[in-house]
Formats: C-alpha cells, structure tokens, sequence
C-alpha cells in the first residue's frame, strides 16, 4: 500500500510540473496580477463610494451611530465601535492628523496604505496629539510618518458602551481632525467580478497612481507581460490565444481566492487570522484573501479576530440549531480594551455582513447590558434562527432567518495569554 502511494503521489506531482510547465506565461500573469492588485483595486471601490456620498478627500467622515445591516461598503464591519474614515491624497504634500486625549476611552487610528497594511496604528498606549504625514517621496520632518504609497486611507475606531454613550463617543471620535493639502483626481476602481479587460484597466490606473512597493520588483517582474502600471494598458493588444489564456489566469485567481485554506491555523475550535494581517509583505494570497473577508483587518497586536469553526470543521454555520458558547466563570477573553462576539450572513462571494434581526442585536460582549450568568458564573451565549425562549433571551445572539451565517470573536488590546494561545476561547457546540 504505501509503495501504491509514493507511486500515485510521484505520478501526481510529475502530471502538476507537466501542467505548469505548459501553463503560459500570461496565465500566470494574470493570476499573480489579479491576487496582488485585488486590496488595490478593491480599496479604490470603497474611495469611489466614499469620495462619490460628497465627502471630501483629506477630511473625515463617518456615520453617527454603530453598523448595521446597511452598511455593505467594507466587509465584515464591527458593532463596537464609531467609525470614520478619510482618505488622504500626499501628493501635494504632507498632513497633520490632530488627536483628542485616549486616557479614558478606547479609540485607534488606523493608517492604511493602498495595498492594505496598516503602516501605524496609535491607540491609548502611543498615542501623541498630532501626527504628521508624508508621501513616499521627498522631505520627512522628524518624527514624521513616511507612507508606502501617496493615497492614504485613515480609519478612526472609538469604542461606544451602549446608546447612552454614543455622544460621548461621538466627540471623541470627531476630535480627529485632518490639514491636508487639495486632492488631486482619484483613479476608480472595479468590480471584483469585471470583465478582465476592465479589472486590469482599473489595476493599471492604480498601479501608476500607487506604484508597487519597493519589496514587490519580483513580483512586478513576473506580472510584466500584461504591461501593467503605465496608465496605458490596452487590452486590444492581446491576440484572442491570448485573451483567453489572461482570461483563465483570472479564473485560477478569483477560484483561488474563494477555496478555503487547506491548513488554516486554529486555536483550539476557533480560526486564526495570518500573523501577518495588516502587515503583509510579499505575502500576497493572504493579503487578498484578508481584503475579501475582513478588508482593513488590524494588526494582531492591536485587535485578535478568530473565527468559529463549527462541529463539522467549517466556517460557516448552516441548519436551524441552537447552538451555544459557554464561558466559565472568570473565563472570557482577557483583553485591556474589550471583546464581543459579532454575527454575521455570508454572502455567496465569501463576504461577511451584518444580518437583520427581530431584537436588533448584532454582537455580544463585554459591554451588554443584560446579559445573565448561569448558577456557577458562567457566561452563555445561544445562537439562534428563532427566539430560545424566555430562560435565554437575555443571552441570545440572534442568527440570519435563513442562509449560512458566520462568528467572529473580536479582542481588542488582547493580553499575553491569549497572544501566547495560552487562554483558548471555548467552542460553539449544537446545544
């Protein structure tokens, strides 16, 4: 039998080098294209939306109350915390980022570049009153933030507890302030599903206006046959072999991104992010993959995501359940700012969003009013298509009426134990 295996498996690996081999260059182009710009182009999509409601470029905006099941722009959004977002153009010049005071509420600013790592984050443990942003080149004053790429998206989290917070939440929130210089024209995005004529146009616009980083050289050497980056892709050029194979390319890539990883990393029923989210290097898959799941995702070291796994080792939810997750007594996540326990429908293309609920409640955490302990102090969440009945109300996180459904276990400043994986959150069982 094994001699039966290494045979089958040398026979497997020879037919994959023969497929490759006869891959064209194209072909792989486009699917290395297609996964490096993904974050790029999907960015742009949000800028165009934004940039496109009136907001101003170089100023912050955002809305006056916690996400709902409205708010489809970037996916998988908390139910935590007041958002607002800028997006800044360098070229010009530099910016000045004012900060109100963190000493007594949680709040961070996010840096992204275009590509979506998170080039600074400030929150309560390093935050100074002011910033000062430059582009990619040119003069730095000291102490100034040197971004990677001249469009700049800022995102500003401030932690609200309940209704009664929310205009002090506010004015923390808004006490962010930007002095930038007058934007310059945007280039647009795309629709991740386009025509490939039209994604790589887009990417090309975007990689003139952000060019690659300087760790990407190889990965701008191998994508060069489709001629991107000069403002002047024409997709006219390619002969219809050609097309076809760009076309396939695309295919393998967009496939790719929607088959889960075949090793994804656990801690013990919950998934992992990548320890690089947020700070991505040549690591491009992931880079893409966190764009499509969880676009503007935060470093580790600021914010944890872990995902349910459920009993069968998916993600994703499905059936009418119950279900449940107990934490014992003194057994929550052990975090210094907070966590919640958020839910979510899934869209077919693997998005994440929040569902419509008869009792309009989308996350569950350390700051629901409420919420009842069991007889020994544990905490109990049930989750659920339908009301569990008056026992467990007070507890329950309601799932989308139908369709499968997703959990994210959200830690915010998270503490050693559970960075080190020596505290593991328990599982969602069937109850």
């Amino acid at each position: 039998m094994r001699r039966r295996d290494l045979i089958a498996g040398a026979a497997a690996a020879l037919a994959a080098g023969r497929a490759a081999a006869a891959e064209s260059p194209l072909r792989s182009a486009a699917r290395e294209a297609y996964i490096f710009a993904f974050p790029l182009v999907e960015i742009a999509s949000v800028r165009a939306v934004f940039l496109g409601a009136g907001n101003p470029a170089g100023r912050f905006a955002g809305r006056a109350s916690l996400s709902t099941p409205t708010s489809r722009v970037v996916t998988t959004p908390n139910n935590d915390t007041l958002n607002a977002a800028a997006f800044i153009d360098l070229r010009s010049g530099p910016a000045r980022i004012a900060l109100p005071s963190l000493k007594s509420r949680y709040a961070c600013l996010a840096l992204l570049d275009m590509y979506s790592n998170d080039f600074a984050v400030f929150d309560p443990r390093n935050a100074p009153r002011a910033v000062t942003l430059v582009g990619p080149r040119g003069y730095a004053p000291a102490g100034a933030v040197r971004a990677p790429t001249p469009w700049v998206w800022a995102l500003v989290r401030t932690l609200v507890d309940g209704r009664a917070d929310t205009a002090a939440a506010l004015a923390v929130r808004d006490a962010f302030t930007i002095a930038a210089a007058p934007a310059g024209p945007a280039a647009p995005g795309a629709q991740r599903t386009a025509a490939w004529q039209d994604y790589f146009t887009a990417a090309d616009r975007l990689l003139k206006e952000n060019p690659p980083l300087a760790g990407d050289a190889p990965l701008a050497a191998r994508i060069a046959p489709l001629g991107l980056g000069s403002g002047r892709f024409d997709p006219a050029r390619f002969t219809g072999a050609e097309a076809a194979d760009i076309a396939a390319g695309v295919a393998d890539a967009r496939g790719l991104l929607r088959t889960p990883l075949a090793a994804p990393r656990t801690l013990g029923a919950w998934g992992l992010e990548a320890p690089d989210t947020g700070a991505f290097g040549a690591d491009y898959e992931t880079r893409a993959r966190v764009a499509l799941g969880g676009l503007a995702a935060l470093p580790l070291s600021e914010t944890m995501y872990l995902s349910a796994i459920n009993p069968d080792g998916g993600r994703r939810f499905t059936g009418d359940g119950p279900w449940r997750v107990s934490f014992p007594a003194g057994g929550t996540p052990p975090v210094d700012a907070f966590w919640s326990l958020t839910m979510y429908e899934a869209t077919a293309e693997g998005q994440l969003f929040l569902t419509d609920n008869p009792i309009g409640r989308y996350s569950i955490g350390d700051r629901t009013s409420g919420l009842v302990r069991d007889a020994d102090g544990a905490l109990t969440v049930w989750i659920s298509r339908t009301d569990p009945g008056a026992e467990r109300r007070a507890n329950w996180l309601p799932a989308p009426a139908q369709g499968p459904f997703a959990l994210t276990l959200r830690a915010y400043l998270p503490r050693p134990a559970l960075v080190s994986h020596a505290y593991v959150p328990p599982p969602v069982l069937r109850a």
